[in-house]
């Protein structure tokens, strides 16, 4: 996540203002600079998490097994640990124990109210930052009621020693660690059991599964204002410190959001089935989801979304290992609108009859979006290549081709992982490793190969960002069901759909709330100019709602065992616009989308005749008599010269008369539109 990153209120938290899970969680990527000598540099990382002011815990692995001893992460690291202190992940090592001193230069070196910065040194096992490793992915946690804790004390030896916290709710689960000896990290979860959770531990940095034993919890169970430890050595020893990070379990209890009234985190288990397919609800759509079988040897899992949990070519971080830092894989876990779905069949994710216990925190954000830079952004060459571009904030959707000669205009979305469509075909999506790069690569970045496009200046970019009430992207499978409704988190009406199967050649099919007097019984293709087609099987006849869109059993968006995507629009007040418009063929036409400082991008398509998906934006100039336009149902280059859209501060004007080249305002005309500020 980013500096830029929408949030619902004040991120203290403090009284009744609502904290979006932006405020207090987020997953960052970041590429290493620091070596032991020569040229290297600090970083900052700016993630709008305020570590200064209310604490909280930064985990960072590498990515990778890199050449440097960073590829031995993961690292904890906290303000309450002291600057340039850490802990492993992967080993039972105290507080900085391998050292010869305090690397204070090796890793996080200072908390901010927005971030963290992080040392110019390559140095001990703790690196952070290490320029060989080269790449890094850190979680940061801070603390805030319901969601997240942190603790310290001096043991005493004292059976039934209760520890006091701040978390507001009972613990989901708990992470203790000796900070002045050689201890394992002891792990309470509540749901290790089903009946007597609070009898088990498992340890953090081994793969062992469950132990019962007395002594870590005292067999008590924790409550909203403590929990109780027994006479254990890793966790109560006389005269040793430790530490305890303490993650909530919300319970339709949780207070985030802009009315606060969402949960964001959850502690809970699941049953293996040995099939793929294994389907975990949550209640939400996770961005981070913590795993580990429970009854049996497995490592500690993690899946994020912006390295994993799509449905290709995920990545995945293994928190006790001592050797590499990140998996690449098949999609063992993929992310759904209210969980995650496993297709795993092995013994680390869901093997037959197995318990696994799992963390999941929310995807962001919780607002809608009020400021559509946070949520859009539109990047034209022009006259150079570019091969990574900001976009200030993580992108979810891209569609990116060259302006300047025919090309085909490829959509990429961050859900379906590694591969890409074309918005000018109905070709099944394609996998890429050189060319196009996914958006896993770091923060706020869009990666475009130099040479995928060769030596041309031309490339334009559209990306958007997920956000409630303004854009959102579901994966499903088909079933061949008539009547499937499919639910999605875009919490208002979807007034525009896109949907295409990945893995087979199937037509795009678009629904618009505009769409004749019916729109449920209609639909579009966007890889073609044709007018709107009477089919009432594609929807269903059926409208969608805030919550579900429905399908009938066509193959073409339904078919069994079909990888589907669906890419969903809203008109969000004062960012994006779906509407429609008639044609008056003379006169120019002014469309208020209530914006004011104008559209920046622009899409419009006729819908009672042949008329292309056109597409103007302000990068390349959707301006007074010389518009840049381009098709997303054809390979065609951009056409120039043009005058059939300008600008207007409430949104565009299509212009009609004598400066109308009226492809977007024949007289009497139907047209669509989706606008964005």
């Amino acid at each position: 996540m980013t500096a830029s990153k929408i949030v619902a209120a004040a991120a203290s938290g403090a009284g009744s203002d609502p904290v979006d899970i932006d405020d207090i969680f987020s997953v960052d990527l970041y590429e290493g600079t620091g070596r032991y000598s020569g040229t290297r540099a600090e970083q900052t990382i700016t993630n709008g998490i305020d570590f200064s002011t209310e604490g909280g815990m930064l985990l960072v692995q590498g990515r990778g097994t890199g050449t440097g001893n960073g590829a031995r992460s993961p690292i904890f690291s906290t303000p309450e640990l002291g600057v340039g202190n850490f802990l492993y992940g992967t080993a039972n090592n105290a507080k900085n124990s391998d050292q010869s001193s305090t690397y204070a230069n090796t890793g996080p070196n200072q908390y901010n109210t927005d971030g963290f910065k992080l040392g110019d040194e390559r140095d001990g096992w703790g690196a952070a930052n290490d320029l060989s490793t080269p790449d890094y992915v850190s979680y940061s946690f801070r603390k805030a009621k319901k969601f997240f804790d942190i603790v310290t004390w001096t043991g005493n030896s004292t059976a039934g020693r209760q520890i006091a916290h701040n978390l507001g709710s009972v613990p989901g689960m708990i992470w203790v660690k000796g900070l002045s000896l050689t201890s394992d990290w002891t792990v309470y979860h509540r749901g290790v059991d089903a009946s007597n959770p609070e009898q088990y531990r498992l340890y953090l940095n081994t793969t062992a599964a469950r132990v019962d034993q007395t002594n870590p919890w005292n067999d008590t169970a924790p409550t909203a204002t403590h929990f109780t430890l027994g006479t254990d050595s890793y966790v109560n020893a006389s005269g040793n410190t430790y530490i305890a990070y303490i993650f909530a379990h919300n319970n339709n209890d949780g207070e985030f959001g802009p009315d606060g009234d969402q949960d964001v985190i959850k502690c809970g288990s699941y049953t293996g089935s040995g099939a793929a397919g294994k389907a975990v609800n949550v209640g939400f759509e996770p961005q981070f989801v913590f795993t580990k079988r429970a009854d049996g040897l497995s490592s500690w899992i993690i899946n994020n979304s912006m390295t994993g949990l799509a449905h290709t070519g995920t990545e995945y971080h293994v928190v006790d290992e001592q050797t590499g830092a990140s998996t690449s894989s098949t999609a063992n876990m993929k992310a759904t609108s209210s969980g995650f779905e496993i297709d795993s069949t092995g013994s680390g994710y869901n093997s037959n009859g197995s318990n696994y216990v799992y963390m999941a925190i929310r995807r962001g954000p919780l607002a809608v979006p009020e400021d559509a830079t946070k949520v859009f952004d539109v990047n034209y060459s022009g006259s150079s290549n570019i091969e990574r571009y900001s976009t200030g904030f993580d992108s979810d959707l891209n569609i990116n081709t060259d302006a300047s000669q025919n090309s085909s205009n490829y959509l990429l979305s961050r859900l379906v992982g590694r591969t890409y469509l074309n918005t000018a075909t109905n070709d099944q999506a394609a996998s890429y490793s050189a060319g196009i790069k996914a958006f896993s690569e770091f923060n706020d970045k869009v990666n475009i190969d130099s040479g995928f496009w060769g030596n041309t200046d031309y490339i334009i970019g559209w990306d958007w960002r997920r956000a409630p009430g303004y854009f959102d992207v579901v994966i499903y499978k088909g079933n061949d069901t008539a009547g499937r409704t499919i639910a999605h988190n875009l919490g208002v009406v979807p007034e525009m759909m896109w949907v295409k199967k990945v893995n087979g050649a199937k037509p795009w099919l678009v629904y618009h709330k505009d769409l004749a007097a019916q729109p449920a019984q209609k639909y579009l293709q966007l890889e073609e100019s044709d007018a709107l087609i009477d089919d009432i099987s594609i929807w269903n006849d059926t409208a969608p709602t805030s919550s579900v869109f429905t399908v009938g059993d066509s193959n073409n968006h339904n078919g069994t065992s079909t990888n589907q995507v669906a890419l969903l629009f809203a008109s969000a007040p004062g960012v994006s616009k779906v509407g429609n418009y008639t044609g008056t063929g003379n006169s120019n036409i002014t469309v208020d989308c209530g914006f004011s400082s104008g559209a920046r991008f622009v899409l419009i398509k006729r819908t009672d005749a042949s008329g292309s998906w056109w597409v103007a934006d302000t990068e390349r100039g959707l301006v007074s008599g010389n518009d840049h336009l381009l098709e997303l149902d054809t390979a065609s280059q951009q056409i120039t010269n043009y005058n059939m859209v300008e600008p207007s501060s409430s949104g565009f004007i299509v212009n009609g008369g004598s400066n109308n080249d009226n492809s977007w305002n024949a007289s009497g005309g139907a047209y669509i539109f989706y606008a964005i500020a």
